[in-house]
Formats: C-alpha cells, structure tokens, sequence
C-alpha cells in the first residue's frame, strides 16, 4: 500500500447519517487500508437534520465538523465529494447545489423520484463535467462482475431469458407506518427495490426497449406514525410485476416486492441462454450458480462457485475463498470506486447517466401499469 501520507486528501462531506450514511461513513474510513488509492479519503464534514443530530453523528462516525443545514456543507470549500444519503425526494435539490458548487457527487439510488428530475440531474452533471456516482452497491458484488464475465463471453450461447426478482419483507406487516418510503413524491417497491433488479439486468444483459407492467397496493391503508391508531391511505406500490424486451431480442420478466412475507433480501436473477444458465441470490451473496448443457445424460446440474480471491477484488479482504464478503465490503469496494474516479481514474459506474436511464426503466413500468400497455423507456 502507498503511503496515505503522500497522498493528496479526499475531502468527504456526508449528508444523513441514518443507516445508509452509516454505511458510507464506514467506507470512507476502511477503503484506505485495504485499497491502493491515488487519495486518501477525509470525513470532513456531516450534515443532518438539526444541529445537536448532526453533532452527535459526527461524534460517533469520525467526522470533524457538523452541520444542520446540508447547504453549508454542499457549498464548503473545504469539501470534495458529496455523499447523499437522504430521503430520495430530497436527492435532486442536494445533487444540483453540489454540482453548481463544483463537487463530486456520490449519490444514494434510486438517483431521483421521476424520469425527469433525473434527467436534470444527469444533464446538469454533464454540462458541468461532474465526477458522479449512485449507489447501487450490489453491483461491487464479484459474483455479479462474474456473471457478467459469463454472459459476455458467449459461454451461455444465445441468451433467450432473464428473470429477476427483489423481494423483501419490511413492508409485511400493514402495522408498519407511513415513512419516505410511503411518500406518493418517491416511494413505493418498484422505486426502492425495482431500481435495484433493473440495474442488475441492464449491467448484464444491455438496454432495456419496452416493458409491460403492473402494480399493485397489498396494504391499502397505515398509521400515519408508530403507535398512531389514526391511519391514511397507501399511494404507492407493495408489489410490482412487469415484462421486458431488451435491445438485444432477450425478454424478461421481473418483479419488485417489499411486502413478501419472509422474504429478508431475495435479490436473485437467472439468466438462460441455448448452452447454459447462471442462478443467483444476495441471500447466498458469495455463490453464484453455473449450468453447462453439455455433459452426459444424468450428471447434468448446477455447479456451485465460491467468491474467492480469484474473483476481484475479494482478495482485497481476504487471501482465502470460503470467508464471505458482506454489505459493508460492497460499500467499501463501491467507495474505492468512486475514489479512482474522482482522481482521475476511470469513470465511475453506474453514473448520473446509468442511473438516469435506470430510472427511465422504473418510469416505464409506471406508465404502464397505469395505462395498461407496453411502454418504450426511450419514450421518456
């Protein structure tokens, strides 16, 4: 490793400190130690909702100074990279005042609540040259990287299919109140979890050309706060179902769901071409499931692959296959991404643009579900 004291600093400044800006904060501090990186990252500044929150946050996240107005730090000087992790209605506001004061901006997904908020954003990072990044951690996973290996490669054949699936069971219980991800302005499963499956599928597989979707609300109505007996109405979705037709000919079907009962993180896809498949689930995040049609008669099936140092950059935390990588790796390894970028590195992805045209994807569906028919995300 490069001396971090020869290096030029990565001024980071951190807006929430909830879980996901917990997760950022401790990428921040552990990427220098297991990663080579032309800089060396900072926590300079965190902002929150009020003062004695951010205060305290910064106390116990590393961070020097505070702040209670998130304007203060994105328009510090003394600030590099901006990490949002706020409530995603707020992301486009924050993401334009970094941009205009000339920041870096690693932004939590989904990038924006509609196509056209993400549109600005994207098209304000490129008129400024922006280095940028959103947060769509899943894709550090090396098992996905290999995945991708795969299907590119040819090994699969013709790929005829994909099927993805993100199903979690926060939202299963109609006791759980309204929140951020409730708010008609940004919530619902298709934006919270579809983003997610949507870019495993377009990391793999290429653009997305039309979709055919459906959605549906399982839990009409919620308390408007923890321990209220008052209740109003659900606007957004609990589940969303929709097919997909890729530039390629390949055709998919995916499905979104936060009230799945049991169901912690079934973030799984299977991709089927005329000479194989792949099989995945973050459930089982460190093995990714390979099928060779070739083979005789009876001695056909699924070989297992374990995440290894073979596969990169797991060697970075472990020299030995078989010890797993967890969430907070894939936010490391998604940091140290950002920090080669940001130096001049290879560009960041996914980008504004890539999240962009994600959420175009999502704008789809929407539509479609709405109008009941299929939808062009192009169209947008």
């Amino acid at each position: 490793m490069a001396d971090a004291k020869a290096r030029p600093a990565a001024r980071i400044g951190l807006i929430g400190a909830g879980f996901m800006g917990r997760c950022h904060a401790n990428a921040f501090r552990s990427v220098g130690g297991l990663f080579d990186l032309p800089a060396e990252p900072e926590l300079r500044c965190l902002a929150d909702v009020d003062e004695a929150t951010a205060r305290r946050s910064a106390d116990a996240l590393g961070f020097a100074r505070s702040t209670g107005d998130w304007r203060r730090l994105t328009g510090d000087p003394e600030i590099d990279i901006v990490a949002i992790t706020a409530p995603n209605a707020l992301h486009a506001e924050m993401a334009f005042a970094a941009i205009e004061a000339g920041k870096a901006v690693y932004c939590e997904k989904p990038l924006s609540v509609d196509t056209a908020s993400a549109r600005s954003m994207r098209d304000a990072a490129v008129a400024a040259g922006a280095c940028t990044m959103v947060g769509f951690a899943y894709l550090r996973n090396p098992m996905i990287r290999l995945a991708r290996e795969i299907v590119g490669s040819g090994e699969l054949g013709e790929v005829v299919s994909f099927r993805g699936i993100h199903a979690e069971d926060y939202m299963a219980d109609p006791s759980t109140p309204h929140s951020f991800r409730t708010d008609p302005a940004g919530g619902g499963a298709l934006t919270d979890l579809g983003s997610h499956v949507t870019s495993i599928a377009r990391y793999l597989l290429g653009p997305i050309a039309a979709v055919n979707g459906t959605t549906a609300t399982i839990h009409p109505r919620r308390p408007e706060a923890g321990g209220s007996n008052a209740t109003r109405p659900v606007e957004v979705d609990d589940r969303a179902v929709f097919l997909a037709e890729f530039e390629s000919g390949v055709t998919g079907a995916t499905e979104a769901n936060w009230a799945a009962a049991g169901r912690k993180m079934q973030l799984a896809f299977e991709v089927a071409g005329t000479r194989g498949s792949l099989a995945f689930t973050q459930e089982r995040m460190n093995e990714l499931l390979l099928y060779p049609a070739e083979g005789a008669a009876g001695r056909r099936g699924f070989t297992r692959i374990e995440a290894g140092p073979e596969h990169p950059p797991y060697a970075n935390f472990c020299p030995a296959p078989g010890h797993q990588l967890g969430f907070n790796e894939l936010k490391v390894i998604e940091a140290a991404e950002l920090i080669e970028a940001w130096a001049g590195g290879p560009p960041a992805h996914p980008d504004f643009e890539e999240a962009y045209q994600v959420q175009r994807v999502i704008g789809a569906v929407q539509q479609s579900a709405a109008e009941r028919r299929w939808v062009e995300p192009a169209s947008l």
